[in-house]
């Protein structure tokens, strides 16, 4: 495969986030990193260079720079992954697009679904690649869901229940209020929401992607303890298609570490993942006993097997599944040099579309909870 050049912008040494994303990309010798700006803290931001053993004169301040810089070079890095907080995703993934880069963001997209949907325009203007970092699509079993529902191993889908819950937030909500709040809970970086932008997200897309459905309005309840963004809500979800469903988003669930669990209920069957133990994906036919379908097994459809990195009975986990989405990604980017319309849905990649749909969705949730629970419409 032709090797591919990225930059980061974020994803400084201490940053969880940032350090996931290289782990991911390293498990691909295609992919190498050869630019970045990873933080403002310039004393931070050398040393995490230094630490990747980047050229210094591929370091840069800002990601205007960076953009700038890049765009110049002969050996120009080929897209830039940004990890940093909400609120530079929009400005910074604009920069980039304009500079002529594929951009790989984290998710939420960005603060409003306009500025989202701005994004999609340059891109297709410029004719460029944009995929959104949902990782939890790379786990191999994810796929293997989709196709089962789409072949209609569980019928007609009649309910879908999902939570993904936990407890990393009690500390400083209830037992340490004076220490440094994350910066997921404070509103000029995160934007409306906290635990919905944060893990919320997630369910909408993952939900939608193994179902294929659109969420078409939203009911909502919150809880903030005193604090200014949401820590624990509960949702009623109504599809395009009238089926109805319920998710629950908790970040003060005590005793809970990242239990994001997706059921699907059929006239014919039933459907669990659980991304605590994403191997397995457990298959309930009308009537029967379940059975528990395993990752990397020979006779799972190709969709699966091909998500795998290891034989089955070996477990995989979080940093597969980012291998996974970059795998795909410069995949879309090397058929998209060679003139393959919709490189990204070929390569299944969730794109900026879907990101459009996410702060769209967060949007409608907020916006509820604050309407005492009334129901509202999620913008298209």
């Amino acid at each position: 495969m032709s090797k591919l050049r990225y930059g980061m912008f974020g994803g400084s040494e201490d940053a969880f986030i940032g350090k996931v994303h290289r782990i991911g990309a390293g498990f691909h010798h295609h992919l190498e990193m050869v630019a970045g700006c990873f933080s403002r803290d310039e004393e931070k931001n050398q040393s995490t260079a230094q630490l990747l053993s980047l050229d210094q004169d591929r370091v840069y301040k800002t990601y205007e720079e960076m953009a700038a810089q890049e765009a110049k070079r002969s050996d120009k890095m080929d897209f830039v992954v940004i990890v940093t907080p909400n609120n530079t995703h929009y400005s910074a993934s604009k920069a980039f697009l304009e500079a002529g880069f594929h951009v790989l963001c984290e998710k939420p997209l960005t603060f409003t679904h306009e500025e989202a949907k701005e994004l999609a325009r340059i891109a297709q203007q410029k004719d460029l690649l944009f995929g959104v970092a949902y990782a939890y699509q790379g786990y191999a079993m994810i796929p293997l869901m989709r196709d089962m529902i789409q072949r209609g191993d569980i019928g007609e889908i009649l309910t879908v229940n999902s939570r993904y819950i936990q407890g990393w937030l009690l500390n400083p909500v209830f037992f340490s209020p004076t220490e440094a709040k994350p910066w997921r809970m404070i509103p000029k970086y995160s934007g409306i929401s906290n635990s919905v932008g944060d893990i919320g997200s997630h369910i909408e897309y993952m939900v939608r992607y193994v179902t294929g459905l659109h969420v078409n309005r939203v009911c909502a309840v919150m809880d903030t303890f005193g604090e200014e963004l949401d820590m624990n809500t509960m949702m009623h979800i109504e599809y395009e298609n009238k089926v109805k469903a319920s998710y629950w988003v908790s970040q003060i669930a005590w005793g809970k570490l990242n239990d994001f669990n997706i059921q699907v209920f059929g006239t014919e069957g039933a459907l669990e993942w659980n991304q605590e133990l994403p191997d397995y994906l457990l298959y309930t036919k009308r009537n029967e006993a379940t059975q528990k379908l395993v990752r990397g097994q020979e006779f799972l459809p190709y969709s699966s097997k091909n998500y795998s990195q290891l034989p089955a009975g070996h477990p995989e986990g979080y940093h597969v599944a980012f291998a996974n989405i970059y795998a795909k990604f410069s995949q879309a980017i090397l058929d998209h040099r060679q003139g393959v319309k919709d490189a990204l849905k070929v390569n299944d990649v969730p794109s900026v579309t879907d990101g459009i749909e996410g702060v769209a969705f967060i949007e409608a949730v907020i916006d509820s909870a604050k309407n005492d629970g009334a129901w509202k419409k999620v913008a298209k």
